[in-house]
C-alpha cells in the first residue's frame, strides 16, 4: 500500500544530477532541494516558529535520542504528538537517535539486538534497538522517520565498515517489521558504507531494494576531507532511486549544499546555522562568515548582508549586532540565528529556481566564482 508521503519530480538539470521536486506529506508539501533547521529538543534554538515560517522554513528536524531522554515520547504523545507539542503545523522529520547514541552516550555494548549505553544527562543505563527507535518515533508522530543505523567514524578500516554496513542492513529489516507503510508516517532507509565505493554500492542496492518512501545518505561529513566527501557523494546519490527523495544527513555549509544538490540530493539538515548564530557568527550569500566579535564592526552601520532581506538585515546594523554579541544579549542569538536560517533557505530556493530554469550548472559556476575569486 502506498504511503502518505510521496515524491514528485518537477525538473532535472540537463548538465548535472541536480533536480527539483515536491515531497508530499500529511502536514504539507516540501519544495526541494530543501534545508531543514534542527529543533533538537522540539525547539529551534533562539528562533520562534512564526519567524521560521516567515523566512521560508518548510520542515524541521527533531531528535529521537534527546526527546526520548527528556521529556520522553509518552509525554509528547499525550500532548497530541510533536506537531502540537511544539506548535509546528508543517512537516517534521525525526532522526533515529543512532548518531547521538554513538556520539553522546557512553557506549557499553553494541550487539545484534541494539545498543546499550549510558545517558549523557544522568548516566542512567539505556537500550535502543531498531524496533525501539521506530516505536519512539511513532509516538512522537513525525511525518518522516529514520531507520536505526550505525554511523561509522572516519577513518575506519574496510573490514569494520563492511561489518557495520551489514549490521545496519539487518537493523533496517527490523525497523521495517514494525513500520506501517499504509500509515501517515514515512520510513527512510539509510545508505552507509563509509569511504569505500564498493560498500556504498552494496548498501545502495540492498537498502533501496526495500520499497520505502525515501532514502538517505549517512556516514559522510564525519571528519573526512571535503574532496573525498564530494567524490563519494557524486558516486552514491545518482545510484539511488530517481522517484524517491534523497536526503544527505547532517550537513549545511553552503559549499556542501551546492555540491550536494549538484549530485542529486534533495534534502539536508544541519545545526550549524543556529550554533554559529549563538556564537556571534553570521553566514553570507557570498560564502563568507562574519565574526561580529571583531572590532572592525564597531562603527559599521551597514546591514549584516546587503544581499539578504531577512528581518535582521532589514532592521539592524553590524555595529548594533556586534554590541549585542559582546554584551551577551539573548537578542543577538535570536537575530543571528534567524538570519543564518533565512539566508540558507533563500540559497536553496535560488538553486531550485535555477534547476527549473535549466541553468543550474551556470548558477553553480557563478556562485563558486563569487566565493573563490573575490
Amino acid at each position: 500500500m502506498e504511503n502518505n508521503v510521496t515524491f514528485e519530480l518537477i525538473a532535472q538539470d540537463p548538465d548535472t544530477h541536480a533536480r527539483a521536486g515536491i515531497v508530499h506529506t500529511p502536514h504539507g508539501d516540501i519544495r526541494t532541494p530543501v534545508y531543514m533547521p534542527v529543533g533538537t529538543r522540539a525547539s529551534v534554538k533562539a528562533v520562534l516558529p512564526e519567524a521560521l515560517k516567515e523566512h521560508g522554513v518548510q520542515i524541521l528536524l527533531s531528535n529521537t535520542y534527546h526527546l526520548h531522554l527528556k521529556p520522553g515520547e509518552d509525554i509528547v504523545k499525550k500532548a497530541g504528538g510533536l506537531h502540537r507539542f511544539m506548535n509546528w503545523d508543517r512537516p517534521i522529520l525525526t532522526d533515529s537517535g543512532g548518531f547521538q547514541v554513538f556520539s553522546l552516550g557512553k557506549i557499553n555494548n553494541i550487539t545484534e539486538e541494539g545498543v546499550e549505553f549510558r545517558s549523557h544527562i544522568d548516566g542512567s543505563r539505556r537500550f535502543i534497538s531498531p524496533e525501539k527507535s521506530i516505536q519512539i518515533q511513532q509516538a512522537l508522530g513525525s511525518d518522516i522517520m529514520m531507520a536505526f543505523d550505525e554511523c561509522v567514524p572516519y577513518p575506519a578500516e574496510h573490514d569494520y565498515t563492511e561489518k557495520s554496513m551489514h549490521l545496519t542492513l539487518r537493523w533496517l529489516e527490523r525497523c521495517i517489521s514494525v513500520y506501517d507503510p499504509a500509515g501517515p508516517q514515512a520510513l527512510f532507509g539509510i545508505v552507509q558504507g563509509g569511504m569505500y565505493k564498493d560498500l556504498r554500492k552494496i548498501s545502495v542496492e540492498e537498502t533501496c531494494a526495500h520499497d520505502l518512501p525515501g532514502f538517505s545518505i549517512g556516514g559522510l561529513s564525519v571528519g573526512e576531507p571535503k574532496d573525498l566527501m564530494f567524490e563519494l557523494l557524486d558516486y552514491t546519490a545518482p545510484m539511488m532511486p530517481a522517484h524517491k527523495p534523497r536526503y544527505l544527513m547532517g550537513v549545511g555549509s553552503f559549499d556542501i549544499l551546492l555540491n550536494g544538490v549538484a549530485s542529486g540530493v534533495d534534502m539536508f539538515d544541519c545545526v550549524m546555522q543556529t550554533r554559529m548564530g549563538r556564537n556571534g557568527t553570521a553566514l553570507t550569500r557570498k560564502g563568507g562568515r562574519i565574526n561580529l566579535r571583531n572590532a572592525r564592526y564597531i562603527e559599521d552601520f551597514t546591514p549584516l548582508d546587503p544581499d539578504c532581506d531577512c528581518y535582521t538585515c532589514r532592521n539592524y546594523t553590524r555595529a548594533y549586532l556586534r554590541h549585542l554579541v559582546n554584551c551577551q544579549e539573548i537578542e543577538a542569538a535570536m537575530l543571528l540565528s534567524l538570519h543564518n536560517i533565512a539566508v540558507t533557505e533563500k540559497f536553496m530556493e535560488d538553486m531550485r529556481e535555477s534547476i527549473i530554469n535549466n541553468n543550474f550548472a551556470e548558477f553553480k559556476r557563478n556562485t563558486e566564482k563569487a566565493w573563490y575569486n573575490n
